[in-house]
């Protein structure tokens, strides 16, 4: 079992080139990306998002990457010669025309705006999906790493409110024949003293039996323990399963609250109170499960 919450960086360089990645990992309903690139590798989100859909199933990750190139060959600089000699025809115009010495023209001219232009060098595409490639397989090990942890952690818990749930549907269970019973003694006693002991037999059973049926809650019984069988059982798997955990905690929920209409019982509608806190800390603890 995995939680939805972990963290990993990685930094990896080769060959002048850097890229550091810095993943974070919170609950959500599906898998949910929000990614962060410096301009010039956009090239590799897909890259990106391809990876994480191979290694998690949920949760919203935030990734920042960073890029950086050192190499020689990653500027290009050269000169704008049109705008060059433009200044320069400017120059020498101003100095003729006002007797000014026309000294260090070159130096002048270099220093004009815009003269020198700085360009991006192409990136090599092979060589930054190869530092993405390493640095993300490292950084999701750390997240797995974290996650499994951590579910480690919410199963135990998960197992404990379990035990505490199934506890509880067992005192419901011992209280469940004893409700028909002490109906029917105390719907005897009151007829007796209503009609000085002439009761009618048949419709006095008749009675019984429809109060019976009314409070009867043995499928609900069946069906809450095979759900909590269920979950113990996903618990025990390595797959994803905080979809299917959450299906069986409302259905744990639906389950208690039509025992508690039937029931017409106030020492089981405590139970089902209890029941109901228990299963709503379960279904807490699901949402941040894988």
């Amino acid at each position: 079992m995995h939680s939805m919450t972990g963290y990993g960086r990685s930094v990896v360089s080769a060959e002048g080139r850097e890229l550091s990645i810095e993943i974070r990992s919170v609950n959500h309903r599906f898998l949910d990306l929000a990614v962060r690139l410096p301009r010039g590798i956009g090239f590799i989100e897909d890259d990106i998002r391809k990876g994480a859909a191979e290694k998690l199933s949920r949760g919203h990750l935030e990734i920042q990457v960073t890029y950086a190139n050192h190499r020689q060959d990653a500027k290009r600089v050269y000169p704008d010669l049109a705008l060059a000699k433009g200044y320069l025809d400017a120059m020498l115009e101003v100095s003729g025309k006002l007797g000014l010495p026309d000294q260090d023209l070159f130096g002048r001219i270099i220093a004009m705006p815009d003269v020198l232009c700085v360009e991006e060098g192409e990136e090599d595409q092979a060589a930054v999906r190869a530092l993405l490639a390493q640095a993300m397989d490292e950084a999701f090990q750390q997240i797995v790493t974290m996650r499994l942890a951590e579910g480690n952690r919410l199963c135990a818990d998960l197992i404990c409110k379990l035990d505490c749930l199934a506890a509880l549907v067992e005192r419901i269970s011992e209280r469940a024949p004893r409700v028909v019973e002490e109906y029917r003694t105390k719907l005897h006693r009151r007829l007796a003293d209503l009609l000085n002991g002439e009761i009618d037999e048949a419709r006095f059973q008749t009675e019984v039996a429809v109060f019976a049926d009314r409070a009867a809650i043995d499928e609900e019984l069946v069906r809450l323990r095979s759900h909590i069988a269920h979950i113990r059982e996903i618990a025990a798997t390595p797959e994803p399963a905080g979809r299917k955990l959450d299906f069986l905690a409302q259905e744990l929920n639906r389950e208690v609250n039509t025992i508690g209409s039937k029931a017409l019982d106030g020492e089981i509608a405590t139970l089902v109170i209890s029941a109901k806190g228990e299963i709503e800390k379960i279904r807490e603890q699901v949402q941040n499960i894988e």
